[in-house]
């Protein structure tokens, strides 16, 4: 009996980072890319002005 509820302790670790993978990759589908692209977008803009002051 206790074989079995040493076996039981991963069974029920799978399960429970199945749930959580599941739920964590159905919340990031929300998002998109658009916030970083436009991150990107100003980066690039920034980076292209020409310094001023030196």
């Amino acid at each position: 009996m206790a074989a079995l509820a040493w076996l039981l302790i991963p069974l029920v670790a799978a399960i429970g980072a199945g749930l959580w993978g599941s739920w964590a990759n159905r919340t990031r589908k929300v998002r998109g890319d658009g916030p970083e692209v436009i991150g990107y977008a100003r980066f690039r803009e920034a980076m292209e002005r020409p310094r001023s002051g030196h």
